[in-house]
């Protein structure tokens, strides 16, 4: 990865902390004009923690301890004043700490030293051009309307294509519970076009990155594009943490698979990503409009009975959503 491009991300992140923070500090200046005894109560909180500090380069150890135990009362006795004024006027106790997108690094991309998940998942997605995550805030599980599918049974299915995408986003749903778990199969999409296998597979991300875990989504055309460019690389630095990153992030996401042009290098490499992410416990949401018979008919055998016996097949049934959606509008 260019470090040009981590170092624009650490930028970003520092000025979303620094804004955060500066928030803070102004709302912290609003309250205590409004409330002066809060404000006293903090001045003496403080006085009370540099006395602490001032305690711990006591060399008597007994002595120490013994004013520790008594400045510890002193700090929770003015915690407690400060929590029962902030109560008594309508202010939550966590009002003065800031809200950071993680809580995990504070917004800072680092852990003791460590790359955050937070961090791996901006460098993913600037690595990939990830635009659809851009939608996660709009589409995800409590935006997902189940209102547009009919309630009328199908008769083959002997289920309503209500009924059926109330289980499927059960079955999402525990899938991003058990992401980790080794039992946990991946999924596999089905259907026409406009059933929602796109917004679900949208839901499904939302959820796993809010989790602090890392995922790639990315069409068949764009990933196989992305694997070939590796491989017939003269450079292959440059192409290799991209291509590493479809093996280690936790979720892998492919949607449209079958809309790719594919020859014998992409079956092999598509059989490769598949097979080698099974085999790490690395979890998958694939989804495509073809069947499985014609999943057959254009795979080599060896990844559809991978989907077969290693993904949760998922069908959608029912109308296309979108023209619904535009005939209501």
């Amino acid at each position: 990865m260019d470090s040009n491009i981590v170092k624009n991300i650490l930028k970003e992140f520092g000025i979303k902390k620094q804004k955060k923070e500066e928030d803070i500090k102004l709302l912290k200046k609003q309250i205590y004009s409004k409330i002066p005894e809060l404000e006293k109560l903090k001045d003496e909180l403080d006085k009370v923690s540099i006395c602490v500090l001032k305690n711990n380069m006591t060399v008597d150890e007994i002595t120490r301890d013994i004013q520790n135990q008594n400045l510890q009362i002193k700090l929770n006795d003015i915690n407690n004043k400060i929590n029962k004024v902030l109560k008594k006027n309508g202010y939550d106790e966590t009002v003065f700490i800031p809200k950071y997108e993680c809580s995990l690094c504070s917004d800072t991309g680092y852990i003791k030293n460590k790359q955050c998940n937070c961090l791996k998942q901006a460098i993913i997605n600037s690595a990939y051009e990830q635009s659809n995550m851009l939608q996660l805030g709009e589409e995800n599980f409590d935006t997902f309307d189940i209102g547009y599918y009919s309630s009328n049974v199908d008769e083959k299915l002997g289920k309503s294509p209500l009924e059926n995408i109330q289980g499927i986003k059960k079955v999402s749903e525990d899938f991003c519970k058990n992401i980790l778990k080794k039992e946990q199969k991946s999924l596999l999409f089905i259907g026409s076009t406009g059933l929602g296998k796109t917004f679900l597979s949208n839901c499904i991300a939302k959820e796993i990155i809010s989790k602090g875990y890392t995922a790639i989504y990315q069409t068949a055309p764009l990933l196989m594009d992305t694997v070939i460019g590796h491989k017939l690389s003269y450079n292959k630095e440059e192409s290799k943490e991209k291509y590493n990153q479809i093996f280690d992030c936790d979720l892998l996401i492919i949607d449209d698979l079958g809309t790719e042009t594919m020859n014998n290098i992409k079956f092999t490499e598509l059989f490769n990503i598949i097979n080698t992410r099974l085999l790490n416990n690395k979890k998958m949401v694939i989804s495509t409009n073809l069947t499985i018979k014609k999943l057959y008919e254009i795979y080599d055998e060896r990844v559809v009975s991978r989907f077969i016996g290693n993904f949760i097949i998922c069908k959608f049934i029912g109308d296309d959503i979108r023209l619904k959606k535009k005939k209501m509008s």
